[in-house]
């Protein structure tokens, strides 16, 4: 399955919570909060580049599947990290203590990060 598209965000359930947790600062945890992030993939064989952005911040991400890479979080902060496809539709990765899944189904493409006990989802629809 090629992930390859713009996603918006329809909806995401503890976002406050889970920002707090990866240590985010409140203010821009009340700025972002409300923001509709566009999410665009470009997906070559197994090498994906990601572009998010929320309002004025872009962050870019470059990857191949199976392969370490540095990834930029929402903190800012670069970390070092393997992506890895389970199944065809489902990006998995683990830095930082936090398990990240990315699944795309049809046009929808849902977003689970989970740092301890805080579970942090995203819904996204194609645009």
């Amino acid at each position: 399955m090629n992930f390859s598209g713009k996603y918006q965000v329809q909806s995401q359930e503890n976002f406050e919570a889970f920002m707090k947790a990866v240590g985010l600062p409140d203010d821009l945890i009340q700025k972002g909060k409300d923001i509709k992030a566009v999410s665009e993939i470009v997906q070559n064989g197994k090498r994906f580049k990601l572009t998010v952005t929320y309002g004025s911040k872009v962050i870019e991400n470059e990857f191949t599947l199976g392969e370490e890479c540095e990834m930029e979080m929402m903190t800012g902060e670069k970390v070092k990290t393997v992506v890895n496809m389970e199944g065809d539709n489902k990006l998995v990765t683990n830095f930082k203590g936090m398990k990240s899944v990315t699944e795309l189904n049809g046009d929808t493409l849902t977003s689970t990060m989970t740092l301890g006990d805080v579970v942090f989802k995203r819904v996204s629809k194609r645009i």
